[in-house]
């Protein structure tokens, strides 16, 4: 017999916490559609944990009313693996930004998503430090001017679509605070994944970084600047849907549609490795002069490998079954022991 689920509404996830982040800031956005999701998910509101590290999207768990835990910085990712592997029924969500996740918490970053366990991974990418109030982060730009670069950043930006790739993420998607809908079919794909998902997304500090995305979000440049990928569908943008990208080998090039047809396009296939990659390169290079359109969308998928924590399981029932009870001592010593006369 199947239990039944109570239909929950927005309002059961929402805490009897006042949200206080900057009145504007993109978070509200995020923790909304996030809302919005958990209800059509069919799953009792215990079983969802929400685990954050330390900054402002880390806040995130008070205004959930749910199981969640603000962690210590960018150790959130360890953490949710833990619970994943010992308690692998519930649903376990991960909220991050930028610093969080690609700066001290770079390193469980990287290793949470070779390993792959079944958990849904939210980076909030401001391209700034704003809990701490306005200092660079991994993602700024070069040149970028802030109270801890006054001369403007030397550093390189990470690209987390790219660096998620390069770690065998297993699910990679980019959307915007700014898009509820496209926001919203990004969070449902990913907890629909199998495995880790990354969801990166652009979202505004309108104290600290107030317009980083604008070109991305704002209604007349909107159409020319991002490329909204679907799985089966021609790469095409514009303010006319009238430009659109091929492939010369394996060079992308932007045609106009007016001289080129439709069906010589690059057709997005969300298990293309290779093709997901060149996409995540898709960032304005000057010394090139190229200047192609940001992808938005899910740039691969992988439903082949299995998760950490189903291996986790299946390894500790083989030893209890076939091993018994363990020997921590002989553990310990293992196979390389000396006696000393």
């Amino acid at each position: 017999m199947t239990a039944v689920v109570e239909k929950l509404t927005a309002k059961d996830f929402s805490s009897d916490q006042e949200v206080r982040w900057c009145p504007g800031c993109g978070d509200y956005s995020i923790l909304k559609q996030v809302q919005t999701i958990l209800p059509d998910l069919g799953r009792p509101k215990e079983e969802f944990v929400f685990i954050s590290g330390i900054g402002c999207s880390s806040r995130f768990p008070y205004y959930m009313d749910t199981f969640g835990m603000h962690s210590i910085h960018g150790r959130a990712n360890a953490i949710a693996t833990g619970l994943k592997a010992t308690r692998p029924e519930l649903s376990v969500w991960v909220i991050s930004g930028d610093g969080d996740s690609m700066s001290i918490g770079g390193n469980h970053f990287i290793h949470m998503l070779r390993r792959n366990p079944d958990i849904n991974l939210l980076v909030f990418n401001n391209q700034i430090y704003g809990l701490t109030k306005g200092q660079y982060s991994p993602t700024s730009e070069q040149g970028k001017v802030t109270k801890s670069t006054p001369m403007g950043s030397i550093d390189y930006p990470f690209n987390p679509i790219a660096l998620s790739l390069g770690a065998d993420g297993t699910f990679v998607a980019r959307t915007m605070d700014r898009d509820p809908k496209h926001q919203q079919a990004m969070i449902r794909r990913a907890y629909d994944h199998q495995g880790t998902s990354l969801v990166e997304i652009y979202q505004n500090c309108n104290v600290f970084n107030d317009g980083a995305f604008e070109i991305y979000t704002e209604k007349s440049s909107k159409k020319e600047q991002t490329l909204m990928m679907e799985h089966g569908q021609p790469l095409v943008f514009g303010e006319n849907n009238d430009k659109g990208i091929k492939l010369d080998g394996f060079k992308p090039i932007i045609v106009d549609l007016n001289d080129s047809s439709v069906n010589d396009l690059w057709i997005h296939d969300e298990e293309d490795l290779v093709k997901a990659t060149i996409l995540s390169r898709f960032y304005d290079d000057p010394a090139k002069g190229d200047h192609f359109p940001r992808p938005f969308g899910v740039f691969y998928v992988n439903n082949h490998k299995d998760t950490f924590d189903k291996l986790f399981n299946d390894q500790m029932a083989y030893a209890k079954e076939k091993m018994g009870k363990g020997d921590l001592d002989k553990l310990i010593a293992g196979k390389e022991t000396w006696v000393v006369n």
